[in-house]
């Protein structure tokens, strides 16, 4: 096992949470060789050091203090390399209101200021939209 990869991946681990994809893609741009890069990783993975359970529900817990709804959580993770069974298992967890959620996201964005006209009530459901809210969510707290 290369001690410099291991090093570096323990340096990154240190910091924050990492998804196992997201290490290897961090470490390929050091210009380690993917097959003792793998070998680490396993390594890591055995010794609890690095786990993309973990990992999920570190994220779930940041997004939804920002405010961020399922949609866009589930799909970051994807985008960093998450198993779609993770994703579901990790949210299926989850002891979520988002409709709570949706509502303080937008009284924090937008107050309890009255819609103007149908373009500022496109751009309040946009923003949801952005923020990763479904369409009955969003209704919900976009009312005329």
């Amino acid at each position: 096992m290369n001690k410099a990869i291991l090093h570096k991946s323990i340096d990154l681990l240190s910091r924050r949470e990492h998804s196992e994809q997201e290490l290897q893609n961090k470490l390929l741009q050091r210009e380690f060789e993917l097959a003792e890069i793998a070998s680490v990783l396993t390594y890591l993975s055995e010794k609890g050091y690095l786990s993309d359970e973990r990992f999920t529900e570190s994220i779930y817990r940041l997004r939804v203090n920002k405010g961020y709804g399922e949609r866009y959580i589930q799909n970051e993770l994807s985008q960093k390399g998450v198993s779609r069974s993770i994703i579901s298992l990790i949210a299926e967890n989850q002891e979520i209101d988002w409709y709570h959620l949706a509502k303080n996201t937008y009284l924090k964005r937008f107050g309890e200021r009255e819609i103007v006209d149908q373009r500022d009530k496109a751009k309040r459901i946009r923003f949801m939209q952005y923020r990763g809210f479904s369409t009955d969510q969003i209704m919900s707290v976009v009312i005329d």
